[in-house]
């Protein structure tokens, strides 16, 4: 079967792989659709993803769908031609988590990823025309969610967590800084989660069209130097350039809070604290997701459309390219999709 193979930094073959076998308690899902993560393009271009460092050849990939074709021994209550998801993510060891993190398994502290280098082996991700997966990661896809899109619900589920580590957004008036995938995504989150208005703020026009067309009430152009609302009750930062802390903080009224969701650079990174000091902002954090790609899956099924985000197609033997468009933004890409078969 055809995968889609980064073997070191700039180099990314689609290559010919041995079909897996579903073993007891897993299926085998026939991929249709994968979208690309800027973790899969950090892999290509870096062959290094945050504190993850590739070390052996990895399938890429871990926002996917497709339909179950065989399953494996044990397994009932499923059938072949399902349509579903995958939840990516395989605790290692006993699963259990310490009290004060009760529930929290994003933070567990040693987990399998699909499509990532974070443990060796490696575990191979979803860009491939078949790939095995126990029942419990699976999140079936009711007929109203197109595989398409339900190769969307792991970055929606990233986005919908993250509103949830605001505390809420109903009623309350919301920034977005930096409109990537993420960052729009996080737009319809907010919309979604009953938020009574979300400004979406960007450098770059395409990604605020994007941003818009996800429901953002207002765009803020940055590169006119337009400048960020004030008194914001939640700010979620979605850019990861830590030199936008100062405004983002400032965008925030006193005593808001302000949920740093974009992937800061690594090592030492400067900032403009001071405002997190004196106008008392809570300044959170937010990691993958624990179970919101189920809440995404129902999101979408209730009308959430993710459809405007989706800005180019390519199949799997022009992966390259996808991988170059996605990791272009002058090209006017957000996510970037496979067509895995």
């Amino acid at each position: 079967m055809k995968a889609v193979v980064v073997y070191g930094a700039d180099d990314l073959r689609v290559v010919e792989v041995e079909k897996p076998v579903p073993g007891p308690g897993e299926v085998l899902i026939a991929m249709e659709w994968g979208g690309i993560c800027g973790s899969d393009i950090a892999y290509w271009r870096h062959a290094v993803s945050g504190t993850a460092v590739l070390k052996e050849p990895l399938t890429l990939g871990h926002e996917m769908a497709g339909r179950v074709v065989e399953l494996g021994e044990g397994v009932d209550g499923i059938e072949v031609g399902t349509p579903t998801t995958v939840h990516p993510a395989t605790l290692v060891g006993d699963g259990v988590m310490p009290e004060v993190l009760a529930g929290r398994t994003n933070l567990y502290p040693r987990t399998r990823y699909f499509g990532s280098a974070a443990m060796y082996p490696h575990e191979a991700g979803g860009f491939s025309e078949f790939r095995t997966a126990r029942v419990d990661q699976l999140r079936v896809l009711p007929e109203t969610v197109s595989t398409r899109h339900g190769a969307v619900a792991e970055p929606l589920g990233v986005a919908l967590h993250a509103v949830n580590r605001s505390g809420g957004v109903r009623g309350k008036r919301v920034l977005v800084n930096g409109c990537g995938p993420i960052g729009s995504l996080v737009v319809a989150a907010a919309k979604y989660s009953g938020a009574d208005s979300v400004v979406a703020a960007d450098l770059a026009t395409s990604s605020l069209e994007v941003a818009s067309n996800m429901g953002a009430d207002t765009v803020v152009d940055r590169s006119e130097g337009e400048p960020l609302p004030s008194d914001v009750d939640v700010v979620f930062e979605a850019s990861g350039a830590s030199r936008a802390l100062g405004d983002v903080f400032l965008a925030a009224r006193p005593g808001g809070t302000v949920v740093q969701v974009g992937n800061m650079p690594r090592g030492e990174v400067p900032a403009a604290l001071g405002q997190l000091v004196t106008r008392e902002i809570e300044y959170k954090g937010s990691f993958r997701f624990i179970d919101e790609i189920t809440d995404a899956v129902a999101a979408m099924s209730q009308g959430l459309d993710v459809e405007p985000l989706l800005t180019h197609t390519f199949d799997i033997d022009d992966a390259l390219q996808a991988f170059e468009t996605a990791g272009d933004r002058s090209t006017g890409s957000s996510k970037v999709m496979l067509k895995l078969s």
